[in-house]
């Protein structure tokens, strides 16, 4: 087990009272609700950081090799549906693309 830290958050009475008021309804403390939101955001921030260096390394890769994925091969991503929608629960794996980007 990790060793908890103890830290202070200074909030002005206006949000502590927001966050008292919602404790309430959702019958969790202040101190839950805080230390929820502030693991949120750290993961959020954190899984960014981890994209933006991943795309770095792609940059790189492509300003050294020249190689790129073809828009045909790439028109229709995990987010596009085939009409051309946006849908998340579509997902088409791209052979070229997983190859690409996994550096085979």
């Amino acid at each position: 087990m990790s060793k908890i830290i103890n830290t202070g958050v200074k909030l002005d009475e206006a949000l502590h009272a927001r966050l008292k008021a919602l404790g309430s309804i959702k019958e969790r403390t202040p101190h839950w609700l805080m230390r929820a939101a502030i693991e949120e955001y750290v993961e959020r921030e954190e899984a960014y950081e981890r994209q933006k260096q991943e795309d770095m390394e792609r940059w790189k890769r492509y300003q050294s090799t020249g190689h790129a994925i073809p828009h045909e091969q790439v028109a229709y991503s995990s987010f596009i549906n085939p009409y051309g929608r946006f849908d998340l629960d579509f997902d088409t794996r791209i052979p070229l693309a997983d190859s690409f980007m996994s550096g085979s």
